[in-house]
Parts: C-alpha cells; structure tokens; sequence
C-alpha cells in the first residue's frame, strides 16, 4: 500500500458532491485548504475550529491524529479502527505506517454523515441479503483473534461507524424481516440502519437492555430514531436502530460535539452546561437547548453514564441550518469511576435533582418545562421492569438496573 498524500473533500448531501477543499500530508503534518468557491457558499462546516477563509490551515497534532475535528469524526474508532489495522497488518502493514489521510480514503464516499473524500479505497460487496447470526459469529471470531477471512466483509459493513461495540451498517426493508449489506447504495425498499453485536464484556442481553432503554427515552419525550430487537440465535436479540444521517438518498452532515470544539472524549472534563451553551450557540434555537435538557435528565435518571462529548452529535442540511442529532447511545453504564462522563453544574458523582433543576435554570427554561421534564422521566423509567422482562433481560441485571435509576 503507497501511503495516501493528498485528499479531496467534498459534501454529498444526496444529489451531487460539492467540492469542499483539499487535505495533504508533508512531514507527518497535515494541512487543509478550502476551495475557493465553497468559502464564497458560506457554508460552515466545523465553525468553530475551521472557519471558513482562505488559504492553507495547518491542522493540529492532536486529539484527531493530525485531523480537524469535522474529518476526525468521519473516521471509525473501537470496533472500525480494529478492522482495518488487522487488516493492514496481514498485509504486511504495520498501524504506525498508516497515516490519517490513508484511514480517510478507506472511508471514501460512504462514510456516515455527508462529507466524502477522494481517492475512494473503500471495499465493496455484492448486494445480497446477510443474515445477522452468522455477522455476529464473525464479529465474535474478530475478537478472539481468529478472523482473517471475514475482516474485508466486516470492514465494509462497519463503514466509518464509531464505538467499541462491534457493529455493521446494513439495510433494512420496510417489513423488517430481510436485510442486506447497506455500508453504500441500497436496494429498492431498503432504508439505512445500523445494528450492534455484542463485545466481549457484554452480556447476550445487552442488545434488549439498549432497546428498552430506547423505548423508554421515547416515552421520556427524547427524539429516537425508529429500533428494532432483531431475534438472535444465542441471547435476547441484536439492537438495530434506523439511521439518521441518512433520509432515502439523502444525507446530512454530521458533527460531533467532541469533533466541533476540540475535545478528547476519553478524557471527561464537559458539563452538560458546556453542552447547552454549544447547542444554543450553534443552533440559535431554545427548542434545541430544551431537547439537550431532556438528554441531560434522562442519562442522569437512567444512569447512562457513558455520556461523553461523541455521543452527542449535531445535523447539518444542505442550507447550512443545525440542529441537535437524535440521541444515541442510550444503555446502562457505570461511567468513569463510576461517575457521569458529563458532569452537571460542576457534580459528576452525586448528582441530585438540583443539579438538574439549577441546569434547566441556567439553560433559561421555565420551572414548568423543567419540572415536567424530570416528571415525564421518572414516569418513562418506571416502565423499567415490566419492558425488561418482556423483552428476556437477565433477572439479575434487572435488579442492578432498578436500583440505580430508582436512586433519584
């Protein structure tokens, strides 16, 4: 494989890839330069840490591995980053010889979100129904280390998808009982969706206890994609929830908050008051801080404390509006430490409902909002018990659940 030295980008948001700008490697430092055309459009990509001008922008070592924020977000992490380097490395190629700009061209033109990058080194498939057992006894042979023959197929279904947890992107018809390869174009009657295997920490129950805590952020008041407990051979069922990057053909562009100011999300250090202010800041809109508010709520109440700055992401469209993503994500998690990866008002491990009261005052909303908000969570959440031995959850993690998100 010859090194990768120069990059095209371009925002596809479903008719045609408009020319963003290029990046170029020289001495293990990169560089990007808007294209002229697009910073007369004045359409802001990442406004805070690569506005728009021109001439060339010297881009930082870290935290995106010599990456702005808004191209580090196109690439995958975990489960992604481990398929390539394995791949790499039965190539002969070791993950310290593969630069930022080679992981970009493997996500190529069908990356999540809407920016695209040339040259296009993607791997393809041919598009074929795919069963979701036999995905997740690959995924599980990749883990042990005993994976070489399924690492192209896993790759390309994984796309440019973040997070540990192994995942593939595949489409989905519109009765839910045939799917395909979906990582590129799909078939006629096919939607965009994204399904989660579990890892080696996880239980087989792990898929069911994301989707009812999905059902109960809805019944919360959260904006939720649609989802769907896929029936699984070993285990309760595979999580597979609908994409929202994606709308028939066309895309959004997608940003994430570590992405947008710069964060190392592994290193906690936000407050859902940073993440209010950004949202109002990008957005201009009080119903958008509202719907951050209610995320907030939510992930202290449920006790989702895997809560970092790359699960919050922000939608642009094609007229260059923002809003907040869909929330993401949402399961029970202990946190660093056992703290909330995103602290509120300054609490990260005994937070209490004042925290959250004094953060809805300061997001300047009323007493009723704030007060219906945590109301209609504790109402979603005590659906708890009865949806999780539905849907075949472990007793034991039944009991563990109800007594944390019953603390508040």
């Amino acid at each position: 494989m010859q090194s990768i030295k120069e990059i095209k980008v371009a925002l596809d948001f479903g008719s045609k890839a408009d020319p963003v700008g290029r990046l170029a490697i020289r001495d293990n430092i990169i560089y990007f330069e808007y294209d002229e055309e697009f910073v007369q459009r004045g359409l802001e990509i990442s406004p805070f840490h690569l506005p728009l001008k021109n001439g060339l922008s010297e881009l930082p070592q870290t935290p995106f591995d010599g990456l702005a924020g808004v191209f580090g977000d196109s690439l995958p992490d975990g489960w992604g980053r481990l398929l390539f380097d394995r791949i790499m490395r039965a190539k002969g190629i070791l993950p310290t010889d593969i630069n930022s700009l080679d992981r970009l061209a493997n996500v190529g033109l069908y990356g999540m979100g809407a920016l695209v990058y040339e040259p296009d080194n993607s791997h393809s498939l041919e598009d074929e129904l795919i069963d979701l057992d036999q995905l997740a006894s690959q995924a599980e042979q990749v883990l042990e280390g005993n994976s070489e023959e399924v690492l192209k197929e896993l790759l390309v279904l994984n796309g440019s998808s973040a997070g540990a947890r192994p995942k593939a992107l595949i489409g989905v018809d519109f009765d839910r009982k045939n799917i395909s390869y979906g990582a590129k174009k799909l078939g006629e009657g096919f939607e965009n969706w994204l399904v989660k295997f579990p890892n080696s920490q996880d239980g087989l129950d792990a898929g069911a206890i994301e989707y009812v805590y999905a059902l109960m952020a809805k019944e919360a008041g959260l904006d939720i994609p649609d989802v769907h407990l896929f029936k699984a051979k070993k285990g309760c069922g595979y999580f597979a929830v609908k994409r929202f990057d994606r709308d028939g053909n066309r895309r959004l562009h997608m940003h994430t908050v570590a992405g947008l100011i710069h964060t190392n999300f592994r290193y906690p250090s936000l407050d859902y008051e940073d993440l209010i202010g950004l949202t109002f800041a990008l957005t201009k809109d009080a119903r958008e801080v509202e719907k951050m508010f209610r995320m907030a709520v939510f992930n202290v109440f449920a006790n989702n404390r895997d809560d970092h700055a790359k699960n919050f992401s922000f939608l642009m469209d094609e007229t260059g509006e923002w809003k907040l993503s869909p929330a993401y994500d949402l399961t029970f998690s202990s946190g660093p430490g056992g703290e909330q990866s995103m602290m509120v008002m300054g609490e990260g491990r005994n937070i209490e409902v004042k925290h959250l009261i004094k953060l809805g005052e300061e997001a300047k909303l009323s007493n009723a909002i704030i007060n219906g908000i945590i109301e209609q969570t504790r109402f979603a959440l005590s659906y708890w018990p009865y949806l999780a031995k539905e849907y075949g959850i472990l007793d034991s993690n039944i009991e563990l659940i109800s007594r944390a998100i019953t603390k508040l």
